[in-house]
């Protein structure tokens, strides 16, 4: 059984606070609260101790005191996990938010960034020199726990996942000991991290490659959601240039100000779009889409890449049914199967989303990192949000049932997605070669499992 923070007695606070330069936050203090809340809605655990290190030494000292006292260590880097990995009921938290360091290589096109960076912090400072590298579609997401599952977002038909984009980093592992690893450097470590999430130790700084992306062509597209706009729209994405990378989402329309009031709640496609190159061909390479039906809303233009991650509405806190899939292909049959489910739904936000992937992506052969699906051509994420507790089940069978009506047969998932969902579903993240090799790599670094608060990958006995 997990002690409570009251009856913990092996951690002594005023020994702590000695001991770190970073903040260390216990549970009487003001801003306890604040620090132990994560993205998702619905958790609420009460940690021993949050420490925020100040640097990669002070995060090897909170790994070796987890260790030493046996209590859970949750790592947290912006806080998104679906499950709620970023927090630990009776444990030790270790915040990352404190370490922001950023150093640029204008000339040699890479950058080193702290973990408690989040996308878009990182994404802001190298714009300001007309380049970037890819993460996800949201900006507070933490670069950390992002980057070590792959990184699916608008950069990546073009560019690559996060991991593609990932030269080297400096990892804590079990033993405190603090490793640089990159493709000559504990290249089995390395292999691991690009896709294995957080099982291998914490990741203090990553060395990326930065790519010249002065501005896209982007922004929210928004058009009815018929069978046939959803199918051809998904044909058009596989079509498009590298350049263009797509988010889907058929969900009802939301009552934004920009959205007529007369489509409010009726099935839409919400598209975010990016072109990564030049204005004039970004504009032709979205012809094709505007082309499938008047627009609803066309907030397609040239902008500078940092502002595709618009600012989140502050304590929002979603509690979601989520799940990740990959299928081939998104016809008229499974788009009017996707509208049929969702006009059948009651949640107030419920959503199919659905990501071409293939480009660069597809380029990497799938043994060349812990994310193996490089084959898989589109990504399919089901989710139903409601903060009414009576109807959490009725939004899982639905979203449950959505995802069997279009499977077609691939039982692959992207972990980055997978909320708490049980340990065969942490499976399905990995073909078995890439599983028992990840298992091999976490026996070597990490054989009690210390780093289990995670979506876990238990070490090869």
């Amino acid at each position: 059984m997990k002690s409570s923070p009251s009856e913990t007695t092996v951690l002594s606070i005023p020994d702590l606070r000695a001991e770190f330069d970073g903040r260390v936050i216990a549970p009487d203090d003001v801003g306890y609260d604040e620090a132990r809340t994560v993205f998702p809605g619905g958790i609420d655990r009460r940690p021993a101790v949050i420490i925020r290190p100040a640097d990669a030494a002070e995060v090897a000292r909170v790994v070796s005191i987890a260790r030493e006292t046996g209590l859970e260590l949750a790592v947290r880097s912006g806080g998104h996990s679906g499950a709620g990995h970023g927090v630990s009921e009776g444990g030790i938290v270790l915040d990352l938010a404190d370490m922001r360091a950023l150093d640029i290589d204008v000339d040699g096109r890479t950058a080193w960034a702290e973990a408690g960076l989040t996308a878009s912090e990182y994404t802001a400072a190298v714009g300001a020199h007309g380049l970037a590298t890819g993460f996800g579609d949201t900006g507070t997401v933490g670069i950390g726990g992002i980057t070590l599952g792959g990184g699916v977002g608008f950069l990546a038909r073009k560019h690559g996942l996060t991991i593609d984009n990932l030269l080297a980093a400096d990892i804590v592992t079990a033993d405190g000991e603090l490793f640089r690893v990159d493709a000559e450097n504990h290249p089995d470590l390395f292999w691991a991290i690009r896709g294995g999430g957080g099982n291998f130790g914490v990741v203090t700084r990553f060395q990326f490659r930065l790519h010249e992306v002065d501005s896209v062509v982007g922004g929210m597209l928004m058009l009815p959601a018929t069978p046939e706009v959803i199918a051809s729209f998904m044909t058009a994405a596989d079509a498009a240039p590298g350049e263009v990378s797509s988010i889907v989402n058929v969900m009802p329309a939301p009552p934004m100000p920009f959205v007529p009031a007369e489509h409010h709640g009726r099935i839409v496609v919400m598209a975010l779009m990016a072109y990564a190159g030049d204005a004039e061909a970004g504009e032709q390479a979205m012809a094709p889409f505007r082309a499938l039906s008047t627009p609803i809303v066309d907030m397609v233009k040239p902008m500078p890449y940092a502002e595709m991650f618009p600012p989140e509405e502050e304590g929002y806190h979603p509690v979601a049914v989520v799940r990740t899939m990959f299928v081939d292909t998104i016809d008229e049959r499974a788009a009017a199967t996707i509208v049929d489910h969702l006009q059948a739904s009651d949640a107030p936000m419920r959503v199919a989303q659905l990501r071409v992937l293939g480009g660069a992506v597809a380029d990497v052969p799938a043994d060349a990192t812990a994310y193996a699906h490089r084959q898989s051509p589109i990504m399919v994420n089901v989710a139903a949000v409601d903060d009414d507790p009576d109807k959490a089940a009725a939004h899982r069978r639905w979203v449950t049932d959505l995802a069997a009506a279009l499977d077609q047969g691939d039982t692959g998932a992207y972990v980055g997605f997978i909320a708490d969902e049980g340990q065969a579903r942490v499976r399905d993240a990995y073909p078995q070669p890439t599983w028992q090799r990840l298992a091999e790599v976490k026996h070597r670094y990490d054989p009690t499992n210390l780093f289990h608060l995670n979506q876990n990958i238990p070490p090869a006995r």
